[in-house]
């Protein structure tokens, strides 16, 4: 059994035809544009370029948008699709269009006026523009609120002072989603590159995400002019875009743990110890039936989400729960892959390390495991951990 044809309750009946064709032509995409590259991209720690002309062309920037604006007007369920099979070539690409989609794009189309909306909207679907979302702060991750990233109102606009940290895309990024505080509460606002005052510099020598450009954002008496800022006050703002990603995310870990399982289950065929292949054996099986059974469920979990999102009816807690497990029992698969590798586990040829290595960083971005738990320890208990 392929990763392709791995769906052991028949989740495929519960998919429309539309969203079928949808992920069917993600997964060619993956198969022959991404998976060639991505592990020589990974190791020499470089984004594959070429690929966002090609993703523009596919639709997988506005997915959900809507026509009038560039975008492609699909549901919920298409983009969880999609976000699958991108992972299921490398988080970083998923992360790429994660943040155009989720990001930048979303909240431009919720939350900003129609003259933002056709600014920016056209240009980010094709892949003209590309752009960037900036909250996490050098001090402040988890508790966003405490931002120290402020906007001070000028005759003409406002003046942002602050620093960022964390930003996928920010260094190749024409705008950047910035939030930040004016006058306490917390506003969006749009600052475009070549800005006076305004940097990107990148983030080198990680060991996870390696093909992603991951950059700080430094804002220095940024002149942003008044109809720059979104229609949204309150943390309600980013936090809505963060439902967004988080949500993507629940379906994008599914696509690195089928890409682990599929690796693990044809080796553990082929391998052969003590005269038989090694999926013979009781210990490697009880690996793979984990993995099958973990998958299962998160793949049930996501499809139930995506059709609450696509009824508007999803809860943010309801995100946080499918993001928590999915990206777990993710990072748990690549790590029970390795295992099943041996030696070979650690090698390029296979996309295990990649793939657990990224997971490392996908556990803890938009919203960290044990901050999950905490959103949903306070929505079955009434009790508030987090203070």
């Amino acid at each position: 059994m392929s990763t392709q044809a791995l769906d052991y309750y028949n989740i495929d009946e519960l998919f429309s035809e539309e969203e079928k064709l949808v992920r069917q032509s993600v997964r060619d995409f993956v198969d022959g544009e991404i998976l060639p590259i991505i592990e020589q991209k990974f190791m020499d720690g470089e984004f594959p370029f070429e690929i966002v002309e090609k993703l523009a062309s596919l639709g997988m920037f506005g997915i959900t948008v809507p026509t009038q604006y560039g975008g492609a007007g699909a549901n919920y369920t298409c983009y969880g699709l999609a976000m699958l099979e991108l992972e299921r070539g490398d988080s970083g690409v998923r992360s790429f269009a994660s943040v155009q989609n989720s990001l930048v794009m979303f909240p431009i189309n919720k939350y900003g006026s129609e003259f933002l909306k056709n600014k920016w909207l056209p240009k980010l679907a094709t892949g003209q523009a590309i752009g960037c979302f900036g909250l996490t702060e050098p001090d402040f991750g988890s508790n966003p609120g405490g931002m120290i990233t402020t906007a001070t109102k000028t005759n003409s606009g406002y003046l942002l002072n602050g620093a960022k940290m964390w930003i996928t895309n920010g260094t190749i990024a024409d705008v950047a989603m910035v939030w930040a505080k004016l006058d306490g509460e917390v506003h969006g606002f749009l600052v475009e590159k070549g800005m006076r005052g305004f940097s990107a510099p990148e983030m080198k020598n990680k060991h996870s995400l390696r093909a992603s450009i991951t950059s700080e954002l430094v804002f220095q008496d940024v002149e942003v002019p008044e109809e720059n800022m979104l229609n949204v006050e309150g943390l309600r703002g980013p936090l809505s875009c963060l439902n967004q990603a988080r949500y993507g995310i629940a379906w994008g870990a599914i696509g690195a743990a089928l890409a682990c399982y599929d690796s693990s289950l044809e080796y553990a065929k082929s391998r052969i110890q003590f005269d038989r292949p090694i999926a013979g054996f009781q210990l490697q099986q009880d690996k793979l039936v984990w993995m099958l059974n973990e998958i299962t469920k998160a793949q049930l979990l996501a499809q139930r989400l995506g059709r609450l999102m696509d009824k508007g009816q999803a809860r943010p807690q309801q995100i946080s729960l499918a993001k928590r497990n999915n990206v777990d029992i993710a990072l748990q698969t690549a790590r029970l892959a390795r295992e099943i590798h041996g030696a070979n586990g650690i090698l390029s040829e296979y996309c295990i390390m990649r793939h657990a290595a990224n997971l490392e960083s996908v556990k803890t971005y938009e919203g960290t495991h044990d901050i999950h738990t905490l959103i949903l320890g306070e929505d079955i208990t009434g009790i508030q951990a987090f203070k």
